[in-house]
């Protein structure tokens, strides 16, 4: 297809987005904003939230606010608004910590359930391609535990599973090429060889279905400054399975979530529910902002958002076939609708510098080392004329 008939097509295919209208509750420019993956582009609701957050909840209120403004219940009330993106029931997400601390939390944890066994499971499984955090937690919290860490790709984890298995960690999107792992076959499998499942969905939430609780996940953790849009730093998540919570022995107690916080006695009693999973006091600043920043997804389907992903993703494969002169880039994203995440990978000879061509020209993607460069689509603002016009000035770098 040449280069003149792929415009029309955007337009016909951005005349029929049922999504389009929510780009207008962002702040965008005229650039093409492709590293949503990233960083959440910013909704217009946040900033007068935030200034009132500080003016009159903290500025006038101060202390008050933590009865009147609802600060103490912030992190599962806002913990509830993410349940549903990522398919859970209200009362199994608790907000707050960075990703990493809860990735820290949830492995340890799912290693003190499946002791419980007394079985003698001393081994945990890590995602061998994993963004490399979750691979250093994950040995630190072997080493904490006396457990043995085994790295082995998503797709060797079925052979790997045995009766030394405690805990496994994986991805449901792969970082840099955008695969999608097959979240309910693994977690079955994992379940099946009496282990414990504990997923990262930093790459997958609030851009495709996830159905922790249709699948029966464990543990889960995920960021909310990529397709949540919460903003940099914004706080992330620990979700545990309303089963396992009585059960859940987190190794970072703290006055937060103890059962009694203002009794201030030496002794810990944890929170019953997902609270347990509260460690300090929580950052109200960005905890407040994700909470506004969260308003986007009201009466929005995940199920419409899926949807439009693979569209958005497919799309731009074919115009890159358009316009890429043949041989330029490989894609390293699958094809194949059911491993595809809401990004396309593209390897290319010096993709450092294609990459820093293609900003100055006003298409934002990032670039990975080696030669990859990473495209995220997020369809609540992304249309289909942003993927033509990034694969035509892609095209115009060759």
């Amino acid at each position: 297809m040449s280069e003149p008939e792929m415009r029309p097509k955007a337009e016909k295919l951005d005349a029929t987005d049922e999504l389009a209208g929510l780009r207008a509750q962002f702040v965008l420019d005229d650039a093409v904003y492709l590293d949503g993956n990233s960083l959440g582009a910013l909704p217009r609701s946040v900033p007068g939230r935030v200034e009132d957050v500080v003016r009159r909840q903290w500025g006038s209120l101060r202390i008050r606010s933590w009865d009147e403004s609802g600060w103490w219940t912030a992190p599962e009330r806002i913990g509830d608004r993410i349940a549903p993106l990522v398919g859970a029931a209200p009362g199994q997400i608790v907000v707050g910590d960075s990703t990493s601390v809860n990735v820290f939390k949830a492995v340890v944890g799912a290693v003190r359930l499946a002791a419980e066994k007394r079985d003698g499971r001393d081994e945990v499984l890590v995602d061998a391609t994993t963004f490399p955090t979750d691979g250093y937690i994950a040995a630190s919290a072997a080493r904490l535990t006396g457990c043995t860490l085994r790295p082995v790709t998503p797709d060797e984890v079925p052979g790997a599973l045995s009766g030394r298995t405690a805990a496994v960690l994986l991805n449901h999107v792969d970082y840099r090429t955008g695969r999608l792992h097959d979240l309910p076959t693994l977690t079955a499998a994992i379940h099946a060889a009496g282990a414990i499942s504990v997923w990262d969905l930093c790459h997958s939430a609030g851009a495709l279905p996830v159905g922790l609780d249709e699948h029966g996940v464990d543990l889960a953790v995920g960021c909310t400054y990529k397709y949540l849009n919460g903003g940099p730093g914004s706080p992330a998540y620990l979700y545990v399975r309303e089963t396992l919570q009585p059960r859940f022995d987190s190794p970072l107690p703290g006055w937060n979530s103890h059962a009694d916080p203002f009794g201030m006695t030496p002794d810990y009693t944890p929170a019953p529910g997902a609270l347990r999973g509260r460690v300090g006091t929580p950052d109200i600043l960005s905890m407040l902002a994700l909470e506004a920043a969260l308003e986007v997804w009201d009466d929005v389907s995940i199920d419409a958002v899926r949807t439009k992903s693979l569209a958005l993703t497919d799309f731009f494969l074919e115009c890159v076939e358009s316009y890429v002169p043949e041989g330029a880039v490989e894609s390293v994203t699958p094809t194949t609708h059911t491993e595809r995440g809401s990004q396309v990978a593209l390897r290319c000879a010096d993709a450092g510098n294609v990459m820093r061509r293609l900003i100055d020209r006003g298409v934002i993607g990032d670039f990975r080392e080696p030669d990859v460069l990473r495209f995220g689509f997020t369809p609540l603002y992304v249309g289909f004329g942003d993927v033509e016009r990034a694969a035509r000035v892609l095209g115009e770098m060759f």
